[in-house]
């Protein structure tokens, strides 16, 4: 029998009353698959802080070290600012751990009613891979003449070739083991550095993938088209804030944002903390060219192309979005 050791944070809010119907869960999963489950409840939080003057000890993370998974509930407080719930507690657990990928299902199941007109269950089938170490919510930047009336304040988005490249891999990995369509969520025409470098690692691993059927939206387009045609999507990878933003719609598309778990891991064989999804190498690798579509009411847009040989491919002309740019960008092979 296999057994795990799991530190449990149940946090604030509903968070205690989500943690005790899923370690319910949790148990019945365990008898069912002959597991043995060791939980620690951790009293970390909000209330923590106002005994303490911050969310977590500062042994937090070494402490957390010998578990096998955290199973946190919710964190924030009404009289605590949210920067400091957020960054005291959930987000050094994610960096401290190296927990780069986020993944976070939107599923339309049985018997709950998506806002949506028309959709029944099934319908709505999708995954959001998300960033989780870097990108907007990297912690660099400052305050300049704080609390002064000519005050400054910095906040530096980081996107590093590393962090692209394995959050994007995974999502590809991911793909082939789904419906082999993999979107990308990006901000290449405003933001022309980092996003621009997540476009062109997502065209490097693509041609890896030629099985893969992909596309690069802009995140405001991706937003309607999420609305839109939910159904078409499969596996999304976005960057930290877009697919923050972007799941949590997914998750309100497919019921509440109470319905859509969140499971930040390291894939990294032989890790502790974070180890429990083991990468399993799919297809065999080969090259491809890629073209871009701007237009989003475009025909040829919004044609799905099945991935090709590169020798039989060639890059597409460019188009105006419409509205001022406002469009997506399709990569087809």
């Amino acid at each position: 029998m296999s057994s795990f050791a799991i530190a449990v944070i149940p946090g604030d809010g509903v968070g205690p009353e989500v943690i005790e119907a899923g370690r319910r869960v949790l148990a019945r999963a365990a008898e069912l698959f002959e597991l043995e489950l060791a939980f620690t409840e951790l009293p970390w939080g909000s209330q923590y802080y106002f005994q303490h003057g911050r969310m977590m000890p500062a042994d937090a993370l070494e402490l957390l070290q010998s578990f096998d998974a955290i199973y946190l509930g919710a964190v924030g407080h009404p009289d605590i600012p949210d920067h400091i719930t957020l960054n005291g507690l959930l987000l050094p657990i994610r960096r401290g751990f190296d927990l780069y990928v986020n993944l976070r299902p939107a599923i339309l199941y049985e018997g709950v009613s998506s806002p949506l007109q028309g959709r029944q269950a099934g319908d709505i089938d999708l995954v959001i891979v998300r960033e989780n170490t870097e990108g907007e919510y990297a912690p660099v930047g400052g305050f300049l003449y704080h609390q002064q009336p000519e005050e400054v304040a910095l906040q530096t988005a980081v996107f590093t070739r590393r962090g692209i490249e394995r959050v994007v891999r995974f999502a590809f990995q991911l793909a082939m083991n789904r419906r082999h369509r993999l979107a990308s969520i990006t901000k290449s025409n405003a933001q022309a550095f980092g996003m621009v470098l997540w476009d062109r690692v997502f065209q490097a691993v693509a041609r890896e993938f030629h099985h893969v059927e992909t596309e690069s939206l802009l995140v405001d387009a991706a937003t309607m088209h999420l609305v839109r045609r939910p159904e078409t999507f499969d596996v999304i990878v976005a960057s930290n804030l877009f697919g923050d933003i972007l799941s949590d719609l997914a998750a309100v598309l497919t019921g509440s944002i109470g319905s859509q778990p969140a499971l930040p891991f390291l894939v990294r064989t032989g890790a502790r903390l974070g180890s429990g999804y083991r990468r399993q190498r799919v297809g065999q690798s080969d090259r491809s060219h890629s073209g871009r579509c701007h237009d989003a009411r475009a025909p040829r847009c919004n044609r799905r192309r099945r991935s090709r040989p590169a020798r039989r491919t060639r890059r597409a002309g460019r188009r105006p979005g419409a509205h001022g740019g406002l469009g997506w960008k399709r990569l087809h092979r």
